[in-house]
């Protein structure tokens, strides 16, 4: 019963999950398929749609923003475009030192391509990704 014939959805903890609505759904754009329970918390969690399909599960807990690491990324068309939308919304694009950016924040992937990185209030790191 090999994995790869289910579906996989990321999961992010948040420390307010209130204020991580505003962010996912006010700037990000995201919108929640379902709504319910995190543990002990009534409606602490949120599931986002993206790509036709149930995507990001996002709850309350006290764990929320313990990683640098990059939690999901979004594989875009024309990243320019995106990254100007999501600034003009209110969100943020990190840099890096140890890499070159443009003046948006976007930088060179590795192989080709370009991708940029932003943070949620937690921060937790997520990032847009283009093959141009």
């Amino acid at each position: 019963m090999p994995l790869s014939r289910y579906h996989l959805r990321a999961s992010v903890a948040v420390s307010d999950i209130r204020r991580a609505v505003a962010f996912y759904e006010g700037k990000l754009g995201l919108r929640p398929l379902w709504s319910g329970p995190s543990a002990a918390i009534a409606d602490g969690s949120r599931i986002y749609g993206s790509g036709g399909g149930p995507a990001l599960n996002v709850y309350q807990s006290v764990t929320a923003g313990t990683t640098a690491a990059t939690l999901a990324t979004w594989y875009v068309d024309d990243i320019d475009q995106i990254v100007d939308e999501l600034t003009s919304a209110g969100v943020e694009f990190t840099r890096y030192d140890q890499f070159a950016h443009d003046v948006k924040g976007i930088t060179p992937r590795a192989g080709g391509g370009r991708i940029a990185w932003f943070q949620d209030p937690d921060g937790n790191t997520f990032a847009l990704e283009s093959d141009v």
